[in-house]
């Protein structure tokens, strides 16, 4: 890891455990597209510096803006705390949609890891405006069941949550033919969440005729992110081009 990604890293560990909306906005004077980004970190942190920042500066160099949700993490990620973070983020873009010069008719939601789990699960209950266009979800976590990511459920639902819960917050198990268009890609290496979470989902969108596309990469591990110079560097692009074509 270079010097610089070192010190976002431990930048992104010491924020302050509150909500912050991080803007990267063309300064073209023209009103572009959005997308809203859920970086991971197990609900114990966000690691923008993987899953944030990176993403934020492709998204700029392909002409879209891009906003960072640091969502509440830690002690502090009890459901509904993250989810109610996503819908502040989406309030205060449209609220200055006219000053940072967003398209509120052509926006997406991006999540890895567990803040894959955050977008698909705020998207899955989310009405009118406030359901993205589209959802694009890197090795997400999806379920609470058994294939969890289990630091990411104790965060979020506490170490002994009920049936009830990890019913409602098993993302697959509310999967209707509204749900917005869904990228799915994760590696088949992956040791921290299993695959099975991206299988189950795209399972469950094609149950529902939700358009959708899942990519899988041989060998690929967790959290890559962009995975410059991998197997999996096409992702991104294609994540794009997905979103692109549901306008």
């Amino acid at each position: 890891m270079k010097v610089s990604e070192l010190a976002e890293a431990a930048r992104d560990f010491w924020r302050p455990n509150r909500y912050l909306l991080e803007k990267h906005l063309i300064n073209d004077g023209e009103e572009h597209p959005f997308a809203l980004i859920c970086p991971g970190g197990g609900y114990g942190m966000v690691c923008s510096f993987v899953e944030g920042l990176p993403y934020a500066g492709e998204l700029n160099r392909m002409g879209y803006h891009a906003f960072i949700l640091f969502y509440r993490v830690k002690n502090k990620a009890r459901f509904p705390a993250p989810q109610e973070d996503v819908a502040r983020a989406i309030n205060e873009i449209f609220d200055h949609a006219e000053e940072w010069k967003v398209d509120r008719h052509c926006w997406s939601l991006w999540g890895s890891s567990a803040g894959g789990h955050l977008a698909a699960s705020f998207a899955a209950e989310a009405e009118g405006n406030m359901r993205p266009g589209t959802v694009i979800l890197t090795y997400p976590v999806i379920t609470m069941s058994s294939l969890t990511h289990s630091g990411s459920r104790n965060m979020l639902l506490g170490k002994d949550p009920t049936d009830e819960m990890i019913e409602r917050m098993s993302v697959e198990k509310h999967i209707t033919a509204e749900y917005p268009p869904t990228f799915i890609w994760y590696g088949t290496a992956d040791k921290t969440v299993p695959p099975e979470n991206s299988r189950e989902m795209a399972k469950a969108l094609e149950a529902a005729g939700v358009p959708y596309r899942l990519e899988e990469y041989p060998g690929i591990e967790h959290g890559v992110g962009l995975g410059k110079g991998s197997a999996c560097e096409p992702w991104f692009p294609h994540a794009v081009k997905f979103w692109e074509e549901q306008r």
